[in-house]
């Protein structure tokens, strides 16, 4: 599996490895938001949520900017990633889990995680059909 052209390379990069790293996105996202569903009613307790995945996955990208002047500056990422906490309003008690918002972002991720698979299983069945199996 070494055509560069075709997007199913098998090392960094390929359709498939972006579709693991989503789905572990999608995974871990479920389970902030599950947290947030569970601590709805805990005094002091912010909602939390992912950074969007395009800049979770712009953070771990393995590409460095070229110098092609010795003047200039080399690149660097000062991206974190990780969780982040939402700002909004708050209850009385400090909560800041709105529940019908939360919900929301379940049922989004939860159409992300299928939609990713489906992208996923139709590329390896075209693979496969490619392959003659």
């Amino acid at each position: 599996m070494a055509d560069s052209g075709s997007g199913l390379t098998s090392g960094n990069g390929s359709l498939f490895d972006l579709a693991d790293r989503r789905l572990a996105y999608l995974q871990h996202r479920q389970q902030v938001l599950a947290q947030n569903v569970a601590n709805a009613n805990t005094p002091g307790y912010r909602a939390r949520d992912l950074e969007p995945f395009a800049a979770a996955l712009a953070g771990h990208s393995s590409l460095t900017p070229a110098r092609t002047d010795p003047g200039h500056l080399a690149g660097r990422s000062d991206h974190a990633g990780g969780v982040i906490k939402l700002t909004g309003e708050r209850s009385p008690d400090g909560n800041g889990v709105k529940l019908d918002a939360q919900l929301s972002r379940v049922a989004d991720t939860e159409t992300a995680q299928a939609t990713t698979t489906n992208i996923y299983s139709k590329y390896l069945a075209l693979y496969r059909t490619a392959l003659g199996r």
